[in-house]
C-alpha cells in the first residue's frame, strides 16, 4: 500500500527535518512508499502473550493516537537516509512511519514510559494509525555504562551495526506493538499485518 497522493503531501509537510541526538544526526524527512531492507543482528525470545508492563505503556502512550500531541511532546517525522517514510522488510512485513524524539535518542536510559519512537501504520484509507512504539539507543552511550545489551519486558534489544539504511551509527531497538496485534510476536521488529 502506499500513501494517497493528498496524505503523502501532508505527511511531508509534518516535519522538514528529524534531528537525532541533540542535532548531532539530521535526516532529511521526505515521504516515499518504496522498501529498503535493514541490517540488524542479535536475538530475542519472543512471545504473544503481552508483558505485564504493556499495560503502564499503553497508559502512557495513548495520547499519541492523537499525531498532533506527539508533535507536540518533541515526536518529529523520520524518514531512513534515502528518504523513505513508512519502513517494510519484503517477505517479512513492515514496521509503518516512525516520529522520533531526538532528546530522547540522545538520552541512553531507557525507560518503558518514554519510548524514543512512536510508530504508525498506514490503514487501508492512508491514514496513520498509533500500531507501536520504539525504543532506541545509540551502542557507544549504552556500552559506555553497561556490560550487557539494553532489556525492557525481559527482551533483548537488538543491534543494528554500522552501514545500515539509516546512516546511523551502530545502535540498539526493541519495538513494542502495544496498539495493533503483531502476529509474529508483541516485541518483534517487523509485523506482516503492516504494509507501506
Amino acid at each position: 500500500m502506499t500513501f494517497p497522493k493528498t496524505r503523502r503531501a501532508a505527511i511531508a509537510a509534518v516535519s522538514a527535518t528529524a534531528v537525532l541526538v541533540s542535532g548531532a544526526v539530521a535526516i532529511s524527512a521526505v515521504a516515499s512508499p518504496h522498501h529498503m531492507s535493514a541490517t540488524a543482528s542479535g536475538s530475542t525470545t519472543q512471545s504473544s502473550v503481552p508483558h505485564p508492563r504493556v499495560s503502564a505503556l499503553r497508559f502512557a502512550t495513548a495520547k499519541f493516537h492523537n499525531l498532533q500531541v506527539a508533535q507536540n511532546n518533541g515526536y518529529a517525522f523520520f524518514t531512513d537516509a534515502k528518504g523513505i517514510a513508512c519502513i517494510a522488510m519484503p517477505g517479512m512485513g513492515g514496521m509503518g512511519v516512525h516520529f522520533v524524539n531526538g532528546s530522547l535518542v540522545g538520552d541512553p536510559a531507557e525507560r518503558i514510559r518514554h519510548p524514543e519512537a512512536v510508530v504508525y501504520r498506514i490503514d487501508h484509507t492512508g491514514m496513520l494509525r498509533l500500531a507501536a512504539v520504539e525504543y532506541v539507543v545509540l551502542k557507544d552511550a549504552w556500552d559506555a555504562k553497561h556490560k550487557h545489551a539494553p532489556r525492557l519486558f525481559g527482551h533483548t534489544f537488538m543491534l543494528t551495526g554500522a552501514g545500515n539504511r539509516y546512516g546511523l551509527p551502530p545502535f540498539y531497538s526493541l519495538h513494542a506493538w502495544a496498539w495493533h496485534h503483531n502476529p509474529a510476536g508483541n516485541f518483534k521488529m517487523w509485523n506482516p499485518t503492516v504494509h507501506c
